[in-house]
């Protein structure tokens, strides 16, 4: 059989929810790209799942139709030779003259349709509607959406309704393209549960096919699902029509993400609150089953081959995505690829993967339910403004070719790793990816390159390794004695020991006043080490990324500082970074060079933060400049976007901070505030003259950024900051609260 095809999909719901209608290509601006199209194209994808939607085209009237957006976009991916397969409906209840639960609802949407299948006369793929059995689920069952019944007979109507709406609407558009293909999509996992719960499981497994069974004929009154259709007031008529009048697809296309798989337990008090629920009959908790320790998700090979054995039709994968960090998108959909692609090799008929949310997606974190303007990234980066290039774009656009894949894909993602389980919580982090012990480390037969990262004892060299632990990224962590960065022959006996695939240099001079009266040692250590770890990289084609600092900016510039902005440093140390920044990127034109500022964290008792909540707990008084502004910069932010960044493979400099321009005073208030302490009397505001500190500093060097690395507010860092930290108040007893707990959360939701 032939090699797998890459296809591809925008996300591009529609929802509904009371009045409000929730539009995915408004939030991602794609609605006014036209040249969105050409970068697609530039993946190599095959075939496109676009939008020709029922709520666009006719939004207030049936006979009131605007095809303009549609015909131009349509057209350009067939200059492209890129198929479209056109959905009409994704997520939605239609315009505002029907609903899911309307007994006309399928005539309608049939009526639509035609409409479509006349305008585009050439279209041979449709996805009528989108994932029928979740949306019905969504809208009918549990009421999130529009038109939030909560009850089974609704949902089988709205089920049904969608099903024969795909029946006629497929009739229709035959009867204008008799060659129109259908590519029926859902959503397909599978319920585990304890003993106790197994009648709840077997139940959801059955209904899982219910989309697919019901377009095929396949629920006559032997099949699992009969009873329970009947008995919440389907007709029997209308599930006789469907056995003698199928419809059935000619691509299966299988939905299948990381929590599609879901774990069933009575024990609910082992599970917080709203993963709790009823069938009225029992209460149980359903939460994701790769989360749950004691079960094992069959993972998506396992699910194709059920999908192959149940049906005689060919098969894609029509979603793969993961919300998540660059690698663990990468190491997801490089397991889909690889399964899809060994089935196809043993003969089974799978046809293509769809590498979803090429633009990535809005607000699925609370289920399309609120407008808060959360993205999800996806194969390409939003947060500038414009469609960015990311390592996941260069890894799909790489896969038909079997072009060498990035290290970091050698080990699994977090999915298949002793981090995986919530529940029951693991008290730390598991794992541990320190390849210290040995240059190199076997793993799966191949050997792993490590990320390298210097300055060991340092607050920041310490988070990498943290942050890599938990990202099951390899690396070594050096310090001064392993490795003397400004000793050319040192670091080059250090690369051919380790052979990294890139390194991050966190080593340096960090005490901006004792460089007053030691510049010397502070310009060997900021300035000549990072430029000869550039000169060691590129000559051994190593990726590298060194930081510098807001202190090169002399605070004359009245808005935030942007990369672009010349550097005019007051002290010697902003002055040894400056310089570091120039002989870096002459060293190595693609080092990755990033600016940061006044940060924090939970990881240390050292920074401005904690020193300032400490000082007011304990009701002692804390002095704070007044005048000098910052941007403070959360740790774990910056090392994760960090890594992305280096991921990626970008280059040049960045800069890196949360978003929010504060004096060091206003910080200590906020922090403070958000804390639950009263920061008066103890906070003092005052002057910066009032320190006396022997090197100058700016008036104000807030930095901005020009670029796509758009980190949180500084007041969302410092609530996630506090939740990790738990003060106690005590002077010489404060306990971490698990730190791992929050950059699992940050690598993996």
């Amino acid at each position: 059989m032939g090699n797998i095809e890459l296809w591809g999909g925008v996300e591009c719901t529609i929802n509904r929810v009371g009045e409000q209608y929730f539009d995915q290509l408004a939030k991602s601006g794609h609605a006014q790209r036209l040249t969105d199209l050409d970068l697609f194209a530039e993946l190599g994808i095959t075939k496109l799942r676009y939008p020709v939607l029922w709520e666009s085209v006719a939004p207030e009237h049936p006979e009131k139709q605007d095809w303009s957006w549609a015909t131009q976009r349509l057209n350009r991916l067939r200059e492209l030779n890129i198929d479209p397969i056109v959905g009409l409906l994704h997520h939605g209840s239609g315009p505002r003259y029907t609903d899911l639960l309307d007994d006309d609802f399928p005539q309608k949407f049939a009526q639509y349709a035609r409409s479509v299948a006349k305008q585009f006369p050439w279209v041979t793929y449709y996805t009528p509607i989108n994932e029928p059995l979740t949306t019905a689920r969504f809208s009918a069952l549990y009421g999130f959406w529009y038109p939030h019944a909560k009850d089974d007979s609704s949902f089988a109507k709205a089920l049904l309704n969608q099903i024969n709406g795909t029946r006629l609407a497929m009739q229709a558009i035959r009867e204008i393209n008799p060659n129109a293909q259908l590519v029926q999509t859902d959503d397909l996992g599978y319920s585990h549960s304890t003993p106790a719960l197994q009648y709840q499981a077997n139940f959801e497994n059955h209904r899982r096919w219910l989309s697919w069974d019901l377009l095929c004929g396949k629920v006559d009154r032997q099949h699992a699902m009969w009873n329970y259709l009947r008995e919440v007031n389907v007709p029997e008529e209308t599930l006789d029509d469907l056995v003698q009048n199928p419809c059935p697809p000619n691509v299966i296309g299988v939905n299948y993400y990381v929590t599609s798989e879901r774990y069933l337990d009575e024990r609910i008090i082992d599970y917080p609150w709203h993963t709790h629920g009823s069938n009225h009959y029992q209460r149980y908790a359903d939460v994701e089953a790769v989360r749950v320790q004691a079960a094992n998700p069959l993972g998506v090979q396992k699910i194709l081959e059920q999908v192959c054995d149940r049906y005689d039709i060919p098969v894609a994968i029509t979603e793969a995505h993961l919300c998540c960090t660059r690698e663990e998108q990468m190491r997801w959909f490089a397991e889909v690829w690889d399964s899809a692609s060994f089935l196809r090799n043993q003969g089974k008929d799978i046809l293509g993967v769809t590498a979803w949310t090429l633009l990535g997606a809005y607000d699925w974190n609370t289920l399309l339910t609120q407008n808060n303007g959360h993205y999800e990234i996806g194969v390409y980066d939003l947060r500038s403004g414009e469609p960015a290039h990311t390592a996941v774009s260069k890894f799909l656009s790489g896969l038909t070719k079997q072009e060498e894949r990035h290290p970091v894909l050698q080990i699994d993602g977090w999915w298949k790793r002793a981090c995986r389980s919530v529940y029951p919580p693991l008290a730390e982090c598991p794992e541990s990816w320190n390849m210290a012990a040995g240059p190199l480390r076997q793993l799966n037969n191949l050997t792993v390159q490590p990320l390298l990262i210097t300055g060991a004892t340092g607050t920041l060299g310490r988070a990498f390794a943290k942050v890599c632990d938990v990202r099951g990224i390899p690396y070594v962590l050096l310090s001064r004695q392993d490795m003397d960065i400004a000793d050319e022959a040192s670091v080059e006996e250090t690369l051919r020991k380790f052979q990294p695939w890139a390194l991050v240099n966190t080593a340096g001079y960090v005490r901006v006043d004792d460089a007053e009266s030691e510049p010397e040692a502070c310009y060997r250590e900021n300035t000549l080490g990072p430029a000869v770890l550039a000169k060691v990289c590129q000559a051994q084609n190593i990726g590298f990324v060194t930081f510098s600092s807001d202190l090169v900016f002399d605070g004359n510039k009245p808005t935030l500082y942007a990369e672009k902005d010349e550097a005019n440093p007051l002290n010697v140390y902003g002055s040894s970074k400056a310089l570091a920044e120039e002989q870096v990127q002459a060293a190595m034109s693609g080092a990755l060079v990033i600016r940061t500022s006044a940060f924090f964290g939970p990881w240390d008792e050292h920074n401005f933060v904690y020193k300032a909540l400490k000082a007011i707990a304990h009701q002692e008084t804390f002095l704070a400049a007044e005048d000098s502004i910052v941007t403070p910069t959360y740790v774990p932010d910056l090392v994760n976007a960090a890594l992305d960044l280096l991921i990626d493979g970008e280059s040049g400099i960045w800069h890196l901070a949360n978003q929010g321009a504060l004096s060091w005073a206003q910080l200590a208030e906020l922090a403070a505030n958000l804390a639950g302490l009263e920061p008066s009397p103890w906070l003092q505001p005052v002057p910066h003259e009032t320190f006396n500190l022997p090197a100058a500093r700016p008036a104000s060097s807030a930095l901005g950024t020009e670029k796509r690395a758009i980190l949180p507010s500084v007041e969302d860092a410092l609530r996630r900051f506090l939740h990790m930290c738990e003060f106690n108040f005590r002077p010489s007893d404060r306990q971490l609260h698990n730190p791992e707990d929050e950059m699992q959360f940050a690598a993996q939701a």
